[in-house]
């Protein structure tokens, strides 16, 4: 039986909230502010507080269940950086106030760009974009901005590799750069000879994922960067995975120019849901002076009897303000937390751990579900969704009848270069009892695929929506709410 929406709930007169008469003058709104009619629902509180409590229940959430979603990394956030974030000298202040009333958040946001220097090994850094997108946007910008400054405006070429981040040639088109794709080779890294027959005196940069989108560290990673370099090219790291190198690769070490790092991925900040998300970008020596404006930093020295001061500056040749005041600074004061919580011993561990699940995950399945790219992966890995002798079966279905196992369905047709793909990354906060249910939940699910196909091609079963068709979703909108007698 259907449940009743909130409309079929409301009953005349009912009210959760009555306020007392006022003690002034009534003024009336100006004359179109006030629609005529506007039926809403009338109801007491209780009967609100059920209605959303239990909606809230119909949604998946990492405190809820699995969330094998590769390429996103959907750890579980500790409570304490809530905690952290809603402290009231966090909560109540502005960005707008003296410096000398904010000196706690501004040191705060100090050590945080010392700490993410450190973990990568950079220069600068940047704490302004709000998501990874905008972080790669930023950094095409350094880099045209990089090349202009040298009168070397010819250079507009970006590479970008198959098994790179989808954002990365969307970032890039936005920049004005031109947008060039690199092939893969049989062991899923940069084809070498393919790279070094479009590095010329037009090439800006190279964009690489590292690890890529298919879950492997590239094997040629440094040959990559000499050749970019000697062509007189930037390159540009993705850190969307860096949950895979804490504490055992820096990047900058291995000659990236400029990366950009996904909080909300692998510092443990909320993901998903549209955000919001926090995309810091460092970069090194050479490219400190283009960053964008203000970088927070110490204005006076302190000393025994003063801490120091401070402040903001503004690089000699930055491209300007991306992104208002100091980004989303609720999401810099939970990586903070996690940082801190975790130090240095704790943040390897961090990716030891996340390469240990993928791998278990990897070896569990594989002679189950085709692997392309057999080789050991990093925090996640990428398997078909398909077979010669199931098919009618899709990475689709697959990813739906999961969800009847209770288990969010890991990412799906990504990356392109893999025929039906499943991207599973179980990050490092999984149990070994937790993979080892998906693990038997995917092995079942293949068996159904040759047994009971119509299982999978009729999932999910047991959700309060059944399957979709997401093309009428997409081709008829449904921007409003409809009520009762218009739905």
């Amino acid at each position: 039986m259907p449940e009743p929406t909130i409309y079929e709930l409301s009953s005349p007169g009912r009210a959760g909230v009555r306020f007392p008469e006022p003690d002034v003058p009534a003024t009336p709104l100006p004359e179109g502010l006030l629609r005529k009619d506007l039926p809403l629902p009338e109801l007491s509180e209780l009967d609100v507080v059920r209605h959303f409590t239990h909606l809230s229940t119909k949604n998946y959430s990492i405190d809820g269940g699995f969330y094998p979603l590769g390429s996103c990394t959907m750890k579980y956030n500790p409570k304490i950086n809530e905690e952290t974030a809603r402290l009231p000298g966090f909560t109540m202040t502005h960005p707008l106030q003296p410096i000398e009333t904010v000196q706690g958040n501004l040191a705060m946001m100090y050590q945080l760009q010392e700490w993410l220097k450190e973990i990568t090994g950079f220069a600068g850094i940047t704490l302004q974009p709000a998501a990874g997108a905008q972080g790669e946007l930023t950094g095409v910008l350094i880099m045209r901005a990089y090349h202009c400054s040298r009168g070397d405006v010819k250079r507009t070429k970006i590479l970008i590799p198959d098994s790179a981040h989808g954002t990365n040639p969307a970032s890039t088109a936005m920049s004005g750069m031109e947008v060039l794709s690199l092939p893969s080779d049989a062991r899923g890294n940069i084809d070498l000879d393919a790279l070094r027959a479009v590095c010329d005196d037009t090439l800006a940069g190279l964009m690489l994922t590292n690890p890529n989108t298919l879950g492997l560290f590239d094997e040629h990673v440094l040959d990559i960067v000499d050749i970019v370099h000697k062509a007189g090219g930037l390159v540009y790291g993705d850190g969307a995975n860096l949950n895979a190198l804490l504490g055992i690769v820096r990047p900058g070490d291995t000659g990236f120019d400029i990366m950009h790092l996904n909080l909300h991925k692998t510092f443990s900040t909320p993901h998903g849901g549209g955000g919001p998300g926090s995309g810091p970008v460092v970069v090194a020596k050479h490219l400190v002076d283009f960053l964008p404006t203000p970088v927070v930093t110490i204005i006076e020295e302190g000393n025994e009897e003063m801490p120091p001061l401070y402040g903001y500056a503004t690089p000699t040749k930055s491209i300007g303000r991306i992104k208002s005041f100091n980004g989303h600074f609720g999401m810099l004061v939970r990586a903070y937390t996690y940082i801190s919580m975790h130090g240095a011993e704790g943040l390897r561990e961090i990716a030891e751990l996340s390469v240990l699940n993928a791998n278990y995950i990897l070896a569990r399945l594989k002679n189950i579900y085709h692997v392309p790219y057999d080789r050991i992966c990093m925090h996640e890995f990428v398997a078909e969704g398909k077979w010669d002798d199931a098919p009618e079966v899709h990475a689709l279905d697959i990813a739906k009848r999961l969800m009847d196992y209770n288990f969010h369905p890991p990412t799906n047709y990504f990356p392109l270069i893999v025929h039906e793909a499943l991207m599973i990354e179980p990050t490092e906060t999984e149990s070994k009892q937790t993979l080892d249910t998906f693990i038997d939940a995917m092995v079942k699910i293949a068996e159904e695929a040759h047994t009971q196909p119509e299982l999978l091609k009729e999932a999910p079963h047991n959700t309060p929506v059944g399957r979709l068709d997401e093309i009428k979703a997409a081709k008829e909108l449904v921007l409003c709410c409809m009520l009762p007698e218009t739905a």
